[in-house]
């Protein structure tokens, strides 16, 4: 699948293109590929990462190892999940070792493909939210990939969630899976999150979301609190006095999984091993809300962009 130009999912196309091969890489059979709100804005050349048109978006696949370097630790004929700069909506792509995971047994593609989700709620909530069991934490855009993800983590390690999420539809997706309370995202919610608290606030704020509501999650803060910044699906990059931290005693701590990885190349395969572990505890069920196609992939687009995703939005490449 190609984007022909920065039109949206207007501008896709199913094309034939050359079947990718690398000596330095892993040359995955793509299965089923991930959808996010990030390939979303890479079609309107929006993203920090704006590619010139043609090319092909995806950055989240799952498949099975065709070619692998050797050194990798992979080899050809396994499972795994991947993240990759550009191109999993194919049949073939290219994905760096520190970069791909194995997939755990009883998981499936289309599951797998929010795998980099869950990486990223882990590696929030554990790595950079230092989280501690028992505290609560309050999740923005809880109904999608990375904030469902983020619930379910937040009740394996024993935290208590407040998910908030737009509409009684997505509150009850947020409920079955875990959160101990939700929110309406168009409420007056910071009132709430103040009584469900006893007046304490959230230990931390997990947001993927920021827009207008970034500082009502700064007020949600309860003494010593962390707000994870994990993204601007709300379309605009908030701004924050620091003397709002100062007074609690706060902080705002930006999760940027990509760069993690860059820095900490070991990081993908230690949080994969806590994953594979919490699936087979029967601790996490990763949610698919709807899979399409690759030839439907503008439609997928679409879920997301008219706000109707849940979980996780899959491609079926091949059965």
């Amino acid at each position: 699948m190609q984007l022909i130009s920065l039109d949206g999912p207007d501008g896709l196309k199913l094309a034939d293109v050359p079947e990718p091969s690398n000596d330095k890489m892993l040359v995955v059979e793509v299965h089923a590929a991930g959808v996010g709100f990030p390939d979303l804005l890479m079609t309107r050349g929006r993203y920090q990462f704006r590619p010139e048109a043609p090319f092909i978006p995806g950055i989240e696949m799952a498949g099975i190892v065709k070619t692998a370097p050797d050194g990798s630790g992979f080899k050809p004929g396994e499972r795994v999940a991947a993240w990759t700069p550009l191109a999993s909506w194919a049949e073939y792509a290219i994905s760096s070792p520190v970069s791909t995971f194995h997939i755990p047994d009883g998981m499936s593609y289309a599951q797998a493909t929010s795998l980099v989700n869950y990486q990223s709620a882990y590696f929030g909530l554990v790595d950079r939210g230092q989280c501690r069991e028992g505290e609560t934490v309050l999740i923005h855009g809880a109904a999608g990939g990375v904030g469902s993800a983020a619930i379910e983590i937040a009740a394996a390690l024993g935290l208590k969630s407040i998910a908030i999420a737009r509409g009684e539809e997505k509150e009850a997706v947020c409920r079955d899976l875990g959160a101990d309370h939700t929110l309406d995202a168009d409420s007056d919610w910071l009132p709430e999150v103040k009584k469900l608290t006893n007046d304490r606030g959230a230990d931390l704020v997990f947001d993927p979301v920021g827009g207008d509501k970034f500082i009502d999650s700064v007020r949600a803060l309860a003494v010593g609190g962390r707000l994870l910044v994990v993204g601007f699906a709300g379309g605009t990059i908030p701004e924050v006095k620091v003397n709002r931290l100062l007074l609690k005693n706060s902080s705002v701590v930006g999760v940027a999984w990509g760069e993690g990885v860059r820095h900490f190349p070991d990081m993908p395969q230690r949080i994969g091993r806590a994953l594979s572990e919490l699936f087979e505890a029967g601790k996490i069920k990763p949610l698919v809300g709807a899979t399409f196609p690759l030839e439907r992939a503008a439609d997928a687009l679409r879920e997301i962009e008219e706000r109707r995703a849940t979980g996780k939005i899959a491609l079926i490449v091949r059965e």
